[in-house]
Order: structure tokens, then C-alpha cells, then sequence
């Protein structure tokens, strides 16, 4: 989302990851409140909610082809892709998802609780993905933010890949 942003002062209300990359391709980037709000995933949150989010999450860019997680790997993190697109490959087969598709996020304990085949998620062009851990995934649904319609558009998809 930091697309355009490049050599732009941080701004107040924005988070920066300090840690290693998660794989590579992929690189720290800047959240942005201005620009989450505008993510479907988010629209109906506050400006509290949205920053509660941005400070308990990271921010990546990911370059095309860069593996963003697998099913043995990061997907124990909560990831939503917030601008860009993304591939969902299970075998040989995969789909692709924008930000606004059922397929817009990855990973967590619900889905693997739905034992699916191997998959691997990978950004199909320049993508920015947050990284959210499962307990801080949990509070924010403690805590009431908006996410369950898309928790379970996402789901509802993932269930299709059990099929």
C-alpha cells in the first residue's frame, strides 16, 4: 500500500515492521490509515479500529512470484492481501483473488482446521499483504471489529478447495 509512497516521511498513525522478511521477494512495508480504510476487508472499521489493526500487525510487499506462505509455512499467521493480487495453488490447480474477493486472506487456525491438501500462496504482481498473528486475530474478533462476513466468505471458499 506504500505504493507511490516511496521517500515519503512516515506519517503518524502508520507502522513499520523492524523484523526479517517472512520469505523471499517480500519486504517490509508502511500501513497507511488513510489507505486501509479504503481495503473492503476494513471499510467498516473505525479510525480507533483501524489503528488498533495497524499496530498489531506487518506489512509486506511482495514482489510477483515471491511465496508469501504454504501450508507448512506461515500459515499460522492470519494474512489478507490488501492491494495487488494473489495465487492460491493447491497441486497443479490454483485460483487467483484481489483484495476484494472471498480469497483475500490466508492462513489461521480456521482454515487449518479444514485439513486441505498442501498450498502455497503467491503474489501474481507487486502485492502488499498484512501478517497478522492468530492472537491478535482473536482479540480484534473479542474486541467486535467487522471481520466475520469476510472470515466466512473466506471460509466458504476455502471449503470449495476440500472438495
Amino acid at each position: 500500500m506504500a505504493a507511490g509512497l516511496a521517500g515519503s516521511a512516515v506519517l503518524p498513525g502508520c507502522a513499520i515492521s523492524q523484523v526479517p522478511a517472512p520469505a523471499p521477494g517480500m519486504s517490509a512495508s508502511v500501513t497507511y490509515l488513510h489507505l486501509l480504510a479504503k481495503v473492503p476487508m476494513f471499510t467498516a472499521m473505525s479510525r480507533e479500529q483501524l489503528q488498533w489493526v495497524i499496530d498489531h500487525s506487518r506489512e509486506w510487499a511482495a514482489a510477483p512470484g515471491a511465496e508469501i506462505a504454504t501450508s507448512d509455512r506461515g500459515a499460522d499467521s492470519f494474512w489478507t492481501l490488501l492491494d495487488g493480487r494473489w495465487r492460491i495453488e493447491q497441486g497443479a490447480s490454483g485460483v487467483e483473488a484481489g483484495h476484494a474477493d472471498p480469497a483475500r486472506w490466508f492462513g489461521g487456525r480456521d482454515m487449518q482446521a479444514l485439513m486441505l491438501a498442501p498450498l502455497r500462496l503467491v503474489a501474481i504482481q507487486r502485492s502488499y499483504v498484512m501478517q497478522i498473528a492468530q492472537s491478535d486475530l482473536d482479540e480484534m474478533l473479542r474486541r467486535g471489529l467487522p471481520l466475520q462476513p469476510h472470515l466466512q466468505a473466506g471460509l466458504n471458499f476455502y471449503r470449495t478447495l476440500a472438495r
